[in-house]
């Protein structure tokens, strides 16, 4: 082959990558706008239908939680998933109506449990694992009626709850820049080889800053408040990471392509799923009434 051919193939092979090289970048670019843009929106509306409180917040949480439900039932069953995702919507909105109305846990209890048992054995009945087909109507609900609890019956309520979406979104932001800009060794490999220790030190160090600025701006106390920031940020990687589990054990990379940018419901409520029950916990039955130490 001649030094000319040589070169002239070299050319041709460098116009063809050219373009490639220029537009990966931009692709990217443009895949990290779209992330930007609706994960704005979608605060702007979580932020909005918590101040307004109500019927509206628990209605917009129940919707949440019917397409995190199904995305569920997809993920961890067959192609047929209908009577396990009914059986769990039903029972998960019940079970919201009932604490949106009451403080009697009875009911949403019964609620929840009887809709676990009929997803169990409508999935039983299909050949999958009975225990997965059930553990949906509990791995959401539960979480679900913890957050409209805390904005229905605790004090300073749509305070309480802005609070821990502030948690959740600075711990998802904060593990993002600092494993970005800092990498490292991963945190379990096995599980999600792009989260990093990096990340997770981010991730807890961002929403426990935070939550001691939001509280101080109340006047409350910005120590207990980055405390209870760090122990929320750490069940909200422990959500993270469960999720990850489960799509490892079933093969899937994203619970679903729902939220352009963001994958399925699931995988921009897996924190929230481990947060919600924790809060619940601290605000009605530990006595954190204030949860983050704004004073009564």
């Amino acid at each position: 082959m001649s030094a000319a051919h040589h070169a002239t193939r070299l050319g041709r092979t460098a116009a063809r990558t050219a373009p490639k090289a220029r537009t990966k970048p931009k692709r990217i670019a443009n895949e990290l706008l779209l992330r930007i843009l609706i994960g704005a929106v979608l605060a702007a509306t979580a932020i909005g239908v918590t101040m307004a409180g109500g019927y509206l917040f628990a209605g917009f949480v129940a919707l949440a939680a019917l397409a995190a439900a199904r995305e569920w039932h997809r993920m961890v069953g067959t192609d047929r998933y209908g009577r396990e995702w009914i059986a769990s919507g039903v029972a998960i909105v019940a079970a919201i109506v009932s604490v949106a109305t009451a403080t009697n846990l009875v009911w949403p209890t019964a609620f929840l449990v009887a809709g676990a048992s009929a997803a169990a054995g409508f999935g039983r009945l299909r050949g999958t694992h009975a225990l997965w087909s059930g553990l949906g109507a509990l791995y959401i609900g539960v979480p679900a009626c913890a957050l409209v609890a805390l904005r229905v019956h605790a004090a300073h309520a749509e305070w309480i709850v802005l609070g821990i979406f502030l948690v959740i979104w600075s711990a998802d932001t904060g593990a993002l820049a600092a494993g970005r800009v800092f990498g490292g060794p991963k945190l379990i490999p096995s599980l999600s080889p792009s989260k990093t220790w990096s990340g997770l030190i981010g991730g807890l160090a961002a929403p426990s800053i935070l939550a001691a600025l939001y509280v101080a701006a109340f006047g409350g106390d910005p120590i207990r408040a980055c405390l209870i920031g760090l122990v929320l940020a750490a069940a909200g990687h422990s959500g993270d990471l469960f999720e990850s589990w489960v799509k490892r054990r079933v093969g899937r990379k994203d619970s679903g392509e729902s939220i352009p940018g963001h994958g399925g419901v699931l995988d921009r409520l897996d924190s929230t799923l481990f947060v919600a029950p924790l809060a619940a916990i601290l605000v009605f039955g530990i006595g954190v009434s204030q949860l983050v130490g704004v004073p009564a």
